[in-house]
């Protein structure tokens, strides 16, 4: 219903996956990804919204695959009134198996990346960045030619606008963003057309 953007990235030739933040229908996502002949290798939550957690348990389930999240993000993740669920209607709370911290790079099926934590969104909003191959997934935090609301519990409009400035915008130019709701867009073109930034 909130139309949330749901990544699976890959190395080239391989079929192990690296899925980011399953929206709803854990069953769905699997069944897609191995009708494409995919594994998860891992599931990664930018933050702990209901629209992103949804499909978590069902996918962990059919794939036996951990989950990771930024640390400062355990209690959203962990309680259906701040994650917003409750309000929604379908109480739903996750734990990561690895709470990650800030700057922390991981290496998982060949697929090296780093947390960037943005609180804003959340407290622990974070983006993941392919250093690389010049990807970053931002969650909520970026989208094109805007920023994550940040009314719901634990959200701040000036520490948003800050982890986007201080720690995103200091990314190249050409970096591709894959954001959490809409279409993908630049960290050159955010710089240049944001109105928030």
């Amino acid at each position: 219903m909130c139309q949330t953007n749901c990544y699976f990235v890959y190395e080239e030739g391989k079929k192990e996956a690296l899925v980011f933040d399953p929206a709803d229908k854990g069953d769905y996502i699997f069944e897609g990804l191995k009708n494409k002949g995919f594994t998860v290798a891992a599931i990664l939550l930018t933050h702990g919204h209901f629209d992103h957690i949804w499909g978590l348990e069902a996918l962990k389930e059919l794939t036996g695959a951990k989950v990771y999240a930024y640390e400062e993000e355990k209690e959203v993740c962990e309680n259906a009134s701040v994650n917003v669920s409750k309000g929604a209607g379908r109480p739903c709370a996750v734990k990561a198996d690895f709470y990650l911290k800030d700057g922390e790079e991981i290496t998982i099926a060949g697929i090296s990346l780093k947390l960037v934590a943005t609180p804003g969104h959340t407290k622990g909003s974070c983006c993941y960045y392919f250093e690389s191959d010049k990807i970053l997934i931002s969650g909520d935090t970026l989208f094109q030619e805007s920023v994550g609301r940040t009314d719901l519990p634990t959200g701040s409009m000036g520490t948003l606008v800050r982890s986007v400035r201080e720690k995103l915008l200091a990314l190249p130019e050409d970096v591709k963003v894959y954001p959490g709701h809409g279409e993908s867009t630049t960290i050159g073109h955010e710089r240049e057309y944001n109105p928030f930034l």
